[in-house]
């Protein structure tokens, strides 16, 4: 009896010993192919570590960057890599919260001045820039008898414009038009991917059609910076940041970017997620360094940069492991879309900013970050952060400037697009 006991025991322990390596072996597999916090951050981390290794290689001395980070999330989505959407939707909205608050905060203190010089000419700019782009998109429907309705999702996706989506989206389910948001959606996430990629191209067209020498491209515009800051500020390594400012920002931006503004339409517009905390940033960082609340070595420190850099990088993985499975599906359906978003996104931008070169003189650096203002596409603003020298803040600045009036048009014109298709 005991020694059938005994071998009962034996037994147990060595079923114990498989049942535990297969649990083991289960939950190891389950890091990898499920959708809960563990494997959502495994693979954001991959596509950011990954992506910003690719980011260092350079063709022809050219690199995009950390733009690699969205494409590859794009490929681990494609290879079937599906992770909890409400998840992904937030760490990606709060990653590029992140972003626009620590651009608003190092633009901040001569965004005014900067207005007062350059800044009107460049919001006149931008407002071309998104007239072209809703007339393009109203063309393009009617001469290839495309319905606008969906051809305001391409709209969303060619200017990279999330909230412009959500608002259209909103339209379109208030109208009670069916299956009409998700087919914004199928648009926009076709478009937006090649779009982000046209913004860079029309950046380095501009160069090559006006010829420009990086060398010889002065790196500080002296009608936007003060007095004591013709030179090169460095960024303040030493400098501890404060994140009492940085949270308050954030926290005020969402309520401002909640407020509804009604415009005569059925869906009020809002500024957003990122147009409020942006608004509210550089209205902040302006008047604590104009109060003396904190200095332009806080705005411009190592601490500031990093969160620019985390935030845009969270951003763009999130947007890349969200849309790569349908990218595919929707490219294969609709593929004649991908030719119009590349349309919208290019040809605006390029023919405005030939006229910023050539007929107002300005700097190319700043033109850089004006595209990517104008489209509201943070990606964009970090290319044309790897080209310009260290310290420059022209492209922040250029971006900027015209972020808060463009998101609010953008907003705008997607609802507008839907309203006239019904």
């Amino acid at each position: 009896m005991l020694q059938k006991y005994s071998e009962f025991l034996k037994e147990a322990a060595i079923f114990g010993i498989f049942a535990a390596e297969f649990k083991t072996d289960f939950l190891m597999m389950s890091l990898f192919t499920g959708s809960g916090v563990g494997p959502t951050i495994l693979y954001l981390a991959i596509s950011i570590f990954v992506g910003l290794l690719l980011g260092k290689i350079k063709i022809a001395k050219i690199s995009l960057g950390i733009t690699w980070v969205l494409f590859v999330g794009i490929a681990l989505s494609a290879c079937g890599v599906t992770l909890n959407a409400e998840m992904l939707h937030i760490i990606k909205e709060f990653g590029l919260i992140l972003f626009v608050v620590a651009v608003g905060l190092q633009v901040g203190p001569g965004f005014f001045r900067s207005f007062k010089k350059g800044g009107l000419a460049m919001n006149l700019m931008a407002l071309v820039n998104v007239a072209l782009g809703v007339l393009i998109t109203i063309i393009i429907s009617k001469v290839a008898h495309q319905d606008l309705a969906d051809m305001a999702g391409v709209y969303t996706g060619a200017i990279t414009n999330t909230p412009g989506l959500s608002a259209a989206q909103q339209a379109v389910v208030d109208l009670g038009v069916e299956g009409g948001a998700e087919r914004l959606a199928a648009g926009y996430a076709v478009t937006y991917p090649l779009a982000v990629v046209g913004m860079i191209v029309s950046c380095l067209l501009l160069k090559a059609f006006c010829r420009i020498d990086l060398k010889n491209e002065p790196s500080i515009e002296i009608a936007l910076e003060p007095a004591h800051e013709k030179q090169a500020t460095p960024v303040s390594q030493r400098h501890k940041v404060n994140l009492i400012p940085i949270f308050i920002i954030i926290a005020l931006g969402i309520i401002v970017g909640s407020i509804p503004i009604p415009v005569g339409m059925k869906a009020p517009i809002k500024l957003g997620l990122a147009g409020g905390p942006l608004v509210v940033a550089i209205i902040g960082s302006w008047l604590g360094v104009k109060k003396g609340w904190f200095t332009t070595e806080y705005t411009d420190s190592h601490g500031v940069w990093m969160l620019r850099e985390v935030g845009i990088a969270l951003f763009l993985a999130g947007v890349g492991l969200s849309a790569g499975g349908q990218f595919v599906n929707t490219v294969q359906e609709h593929y004649m879309w991908v030719v119009y978003g590349v349309i919208i996104t290019m040809v605006p931008p390029i023919l405005i900013t030939l006229f910023g070169r050539l007929v107002l003189k300005m700097n190319y650096y700043t033109l850089m970050g004006f595209i990517g203002g104008s489209h509201t596409d943070p990606p964009t603003l970090a290319f044309a952060n790897t080209i310009a020298p260290e310290g420059c803040k022209l492209p922040n600045m250029g971006y900027a400037t015209v972020y808060p009036l463009t998101m609010f048009l953008r907003i705008f014109t997607a609802q507008l697009l839907v309203l006239l298709a019904v």
